[in-house]
Order: C-alpha cells, then structure tokens, then sequence
C-alpha cells in the first residue's frame, strides 16, 4: 500500500473515532440526572458539609436521607414524682419547625454588673432556639446602651430570629425604693411584669445566671400542659425537703414540702391579671397588683430570699395555681454539691442550667464554671461542635475531681443532644 493510501486510512479512522466521542457525550447529557437517594445526596451533601462541619464525628453522621414528612410522634411522656408523688407531663426534644408568626417571649432583669453574665445568658438562647423570640430586658438606665450595643453585635442570621425591647426598672405599688434594695438588686421587677407587659399573654421569666442547655422551644411546651387553673410554673427548690432551707429556716408560709424557685418562672400573664388570690390579710381574694404591697409590708422582716419568699407565700395560699417543673429545668449547685439529688438530670442531662451562689465566677463548682465559659467564648457563627462541644468536654475532664463534675453525662447529654438535633436540622433544611 502506498504512503498516500495509508495517511487517508489513519485519517479516516482518527474522523470516526471523534464522531463516536461526540455522540457518546451527547446521549450522556440527554440522560436524566439519578433520581435515587445517592445522587441527590451527591450533589447536596458538599454544601451542607461545607457549611456546617469539616471534622464530624460519628456519632452525629447522617446514616439515612432525611425523611421530610416524618409519622407524629408523641411530644410527652408521663413522670412519677417521688418527692411529691405526682403525675408530671414532660416535653421530649423533638424536631422543631419555623412557627411562622407565633412569638415567645422572654423576660429578664439586670441591674449592676450582671451585663457579661446577660448576654451570655441571651447567647445560650440563640444558639438552639429555632422559634422567633422576643426579649424583654429590664435595666438599669446605664445599662442600656450597653445592651444595645451588644445586641447590634450579634451577625444578622441571629438578629433576625429576633425582636428586642429594653425597659426602665419600675415599680408600680409600694415605695420604688423598697423594692429595688428587696434581696439582689432590682430582683423583685419580675413581680410586677403582668401589670408591665399588659400586651403579652405568656412569658418566660430567668434569672441572668441561667444558661440554657436546649431550645427554649421545649420549655415554653409547658405551657401546653397546664390545667384550667395553674398560671405560672416553677421548680422545686429541693428535691429532699428534711435537708432543703425552706423546712428548715423559714419563717413564713412557703409552697409545698420544700419551697420553690423562681429563678426560671413560666406564666401565663393573662391568667395571672385577671385570677383572685388566696392570702392571710383579708377573707376576699385580691388581685395580683393588689396583693404584692401588702403582702411584701406584712412578710418584710421575716422573708430571706425577697421576691422569691414572696412568691412562696402567694402559691402556698394558692397551690391550685402552679404547675410544678421536675429539677433539671432549673439545675443549681444545691443539686450536686452535697451529692446528686436530681434524678431527672441523672437521667436525660440538664436542660437548663442555673449557676446562683456566683459559681460562673469564681472556683468553687468548676463544672458550672466550665459550661459559663463555653457558651461565653464561643464565636458566633463558628462551628458548634469544634468550637464549643469538643472544648468543654475536653475541660470537663478538669472538673471531675469535684462533686458536681464527677457525673459529666449530667452536665453534657442535653448539649450533645441538643447540637445534634440542630445539625440534623440544618442538613434536613439545605436538603
């Protein structure tokens, strides 16, 4: 064959075999994309990746594509209390959806220093809470602009789950001066919010050493669970009442066995307005806003713990009224320090955590201590598990030479939880 011959052979065969590349890409891009769970995974799984987490561990991997439209589940199950013998209803986590419109609200009071210890607290409530919320901070009037300027802090993903107003110190009965110096300062404010807030039906009342472990989201679902008569919700202040403070030293009326505390306090504003109270000055029920001067002038120089002692008052003539928390909703040093007495935290881990006796500030309960400063150095918008979950378990390790640090499950289960929940969450949202 001749050298001619041979070139228009090679030529020949170099054309057809760029046709046959050229219809092979072309019956590839009129298939369809895999419709299967693979390939939609394939092509979501690297941005939601990205986005959320660049070292996950195992234990909070999708193993599954997400189910959209998942059965009901049941959102209670049923308690017995040993320490009062009763039947109580809890919220189990659940997945939470955008509640459209539907508000919580929350209210809180500092006066003082207490603007750090605030803010961490209100940072504690952004990070798992899904529903919008709206806060109530009442503050002294130097306060304020701080906490304005703190809020506009906050990156815009979190500011607009929120609605924020901030409020004088202001008492409406009685002489203001009385009030403020009752106990800590500016502590009895939460007494007079249903005469302030006319316009809320229910709220949310905390403490600034509160730190919230779970959405806000299931707590408020206690409100769901209250009778036809009970309007606020509390916890007990002990769990055993033979060594608890009110059995032992008080020297007034007082709710239950062993008290309560309102350091984290669910009401009902509506019912609370318009309810007539019980009480030992006159025969005929009083109002809210009628009762709290006289009360108050009445117990003044037996009561301890101000507002608090007051509140103990109230629902001792009115028991009918309060709906009563099991203790890992307002988890304190008192719960550890002398060894465990909550069980329910035992159990499912605390939901929120309440660090009275200043424990966020110096080294007498390290574990509490832990946990504040977590949640008060986490950056926003950083990685929860590698930037908050890993340091404080990594720390924890630290405290368990103490007596609250000793059951770490106690203090960690709800958190590792709750950030699962919330990555899980996330991935069912890009997905």
């Amino acid at each position: 064959m001749k050298l001619h011959e041979k070139l228009a052979v090679v030529a020949a065969c170099l054309a057809a075999a760029r046709l046959l590349v050229y219809l092979l890409r072309a019956n590839s891009a009129a298939e369809p994309p895999p419709q299967g769970d693979q390939g939609a995974a394939s092509q979501v799984a690297p941005r939601v990746r990205a986005g959320l987490i660049t070292r996950q561990p195992t234990a909070f991997r999708l193993l599954r594509p997400p189910d959209l439209n998942p059965p009901p589940r049941p959102l209670t199950k049923r308690r017995k209390n040993a320490a009062s013998d009763r039947i109580l209803d809890e919220p189990l986590f659940r997945l939470h959806t955008w509640h459209g419109e539907e508000w919580m609200h929350l209210a809180v009071v500092a006066c003082g220093d207490r603007l750090e210890e605030t803010m961490t607290m209100l940072k504690s409530v952004l990070l798992f809470s899904l529903s919008k919320i709206k806060i109530h901070i009442f503050a002294e009037d130097f306060l304020q602009p701080q906490f304005k300027k703190s809020i506009k802090a906050w990156p815009f993903a979190f500011k607009s789950r929120v609605d924020y107003n901030i409020y004088p110190i202001t008492f409406s009965a009685g002489k203001p001066q009385e009030w403020k110096k009752l106990f800590k300062p500016c502590a009895a404010q939460r007494l007079f919010l249903p005469m302030i807030l006319k316009d809320v039906d229910s709220l949310l009342y905390v403490d600034t050493d509160v730190l919230f472990l779970r959405p806000v989201d299931d707590i408020w679902y206690f409100l769901n669970l209250f009778n036809s008569t009970q309007l606020a919700a509390m916890a007990p202040e002990h769990e055993i009442p033979r060594i608890g403070w009110y059995s032992r030293f008080a020297r007034h009326p007082y709710y239950g066995a062993a008290g309560v505390n309102s350091g984290v306090m669910l009401m009902n504003l509506t019912r609370i307005r318009n309810q007539l109270f019980k009480n030992s000055m006159i025969p005929t029920g009083l109002r809210w806003e009628e009762l709290l001067y006289p009360l108050y002038h009445k117990y003044k120089n037996d009561i301890t713990w101000g507002d608090q002692d007051l509140l103990n008052i109230i629902f001792h003539y009115n028991p009918e009224y309060l709906y009563m928390f099991p203790c890992q909703w307002n988890y304190r040093p008192d719960h550890c320090m002398y060894g465990s007495n909550c069980r329910g935290a035992e159990d499912q881990g605390v939901s929120i955590l309440h660090g009275n006796r200043g424990v966020y500030h110096d080294d007498k309960q390290p574990a509490f201590k832990v946990v504040y400063e977590a949640i008060r150095d986490f950056p926003f918008e950083e990685n929860l598990f590698q930037a908050l979950y890993f340091p404080l378990q990594n720390n924890f390790l630290k405290t368990v030479h103490t007596l609250c640090g000793r059951l770490p499950q106690v203090f960690l289960k709800q958190i590792e939880q709750t950030m699962r929940k919330e990555y899980e969450h996330r991935v069912i949202r890009g997905v």
